[in-house]
């Protein structure tokens, strides 16, 4: 039953589609959106559509160049690290592109228990990880209960003096009391991903007789979260369900919705593409294929047009394609990741219970790390914004003026001289110290520089969890 009359939907098709068709810019069209877009307060409907349209591969170039400057001026070298923590890979709905749809009968299904939820962050916690995305499947047994009984399991849970700071959550659409109790569990971000935003496509996707098949349900899921307290919220498309274009203009669409009515705009926005799903129809036949250049074009051009939202990409993509787009926008990724319950525990990696969908990048978190360093980055294991009420408005009003670099350069130092201290190999801890060298001498302020060095000291002597 659709619960939303209080709220209007806000995708006009015929609008955006007739947005995306037309000739490309002019070279001074070009310049003179790129102009703006150096100026970091972000790009209206109509230029990014614009932006949409070019296809000569050297004027990309100009736009990845330009979302280059953004990212760096913005988010410096700093990337973000999460893993996925997944309950369960039951699900009553039958969505055409995932292996935990309904219909399935390939995988072995499961919903993890508390014991077994504690068993799995302890091992995520012994390979470093303090930020979480939880993950839980459309079934009556995941009920609001049972998430909130799983965050408060996740956030009690000691691991050798380490626990988990952080929880994020990526779940389906509910309603304000809900949320209202959600909110209570100190919470991250709330993520719900759209899929598409086509309605007519979406319907095609989501068979009828499931939760999933309301559009409408879905769409507005992020005005009930805000309205029942939620703070950051996270969207997401499923790209290669329909064109591309259309989908980046529907994003803003949604981000210019929730501005409007709410003040904030999204916190993150995330980029996953259609991969092998075992059981599942459409991976086998991609409606819509995003290819690799198309990928890093749409990835700078939501850079530029929203400069202070987190791109998140997952381990979807290979290890070298990540790399390359660190450059262009990404400023949150997934590393070491598991999408099948209880994966972590028992390194299963799919054989005993079913993954959601075919991992590009298989590497552990150490070896992640070991790749950023060599590249410049620093991984950030921060939480600091979240514990100190640096949220949503507040976030946004430090964010929009460069002032919460002050903050998350010196924290991702932090968490970075932590993860050294206590579970790096000896390798990746040389290089990772070099870096941590290299990057405190960078440091114009002087006071800000003594902070960062008094702070690693005190990592140096034992202290934990020290952010700004």
């Amino acid at each position: 039953m659709n619960t939303n009359k209080k709220f209007k939907n806000f995708i006009d098709k015929k609008k955006l589609y007739k947005l995306i068709q037309g000739e490309a810019p002019t070279q001074q069209q070009l310049n003179d959106i790129l102009t703006r877009a150096l100026k970091m307060k972000g790009l209206g409907l109509e230029d990014v559509a614009a932006l949409l349209r070019v296809e000569n591969h050297e004027q990309i170039y100009e736009i990845m160049e330009v979302a280059k400057k953004v990212k760096q001026e913005i988010y410096g070298k700093r990337l973000v690290i999460f893993a996925p923590l997944y309950t369960g890979n039951r699900c009553v709905n039958n969505c055409l592109y995932c292996s935990f749809r309904r219909d399935n009968k390939s995988i072995k299904r499961k919903i993890l228990d508390m014991h077994e939820i504690e068993t799995e962050v302890k091992e995520l916690l012994h390979e470093g990880h303090k930020r979480l995305l939880l993950i839980c499947g459309e079934t009556p047994a995941n009920d609001i209960n049972y998430i909130c009984d799983a965050i408060r399991t996740t956030y009690a849970v000691n691991h050798n003096g380490h626990s988990v700071r952080r929880i994020n959550v990526e779940l389906a659409p509910m309603s304000i009391e809900d949320f209202r109790q959600l909110k209570k569990e100190k919470i991250g971000t709330y993520v719900c991903f759209q899929e598409t935003y086509d309605p007519d496509l979406y319907k095609i996707y989501h068979p009828n007789d499931t939760p999933k098949a309301d559009y409408e349900n879905r769409l507005l899921v992020m005005d009930r979260a805000m309205e029942g307290g939620i703070d950051d919220v996270g969207l997401g498309v499923l790209f290669g369900l329909a064109d591309y274009r259309f989908e980046i203009l529907a994003l803003m669409e949604h981000a210019n919705h929730l501005e409007e009515a709410f003040g904030c705009g999204p916190h993150t926005i995330s980029f996953p593409r259609i991969e092998p799903a075992e059981g599942a129809p459409l991976p086998e036949h991609i409606p819509h294929k995003v290819s690799d250049d198309d990928f890093k074009k749409i990835i700078a051009i939501i850079r530029i047009a929203l400069p202070y939202t987190g791109i998140i990409l997952s381990t979807r993509e290979t290890d070298e394609l990540r790399t390359e787009l660190f450059n262009y926008g990404i400023s949150q990724i997934s590393a070491g990741s598991r999408t099948n319950p209880g994966a972590y525990a028992n390194d299963t990696k799919g054989h005993k219970t079913g993954s959601q969908f075919q991992l590009g990048d298989h590497r552990t978190l150490d070896e992640v790390i070991s790749s950023m360093i060599d590249s410049g980055y620093i991984p950030s294991f921060c939480t600091g914004c979240y514990r100190k009420g640096r949220v949503g408005h507040d976030f946004m009003d430090l964010a929009k003026p460069g002032l919460i670099k002050e903050y998350c350069m010196p924290n991702a130092i932090f968490t970075f001289r932590e993860y050294l201290n206590d579970f790096a190999t000896p390798e990746t801890k040389e290089k990772g110290m070099k870096l941590i060298k290299k990057l405190v001498a960078e440091v114009g302020k002087e006071k800000l520089k003594k902070t960062i060095t008094d702070t690693i000291d005190k990592i140096d002597e034992g202290e934990r969890d020290i952010y700004l």
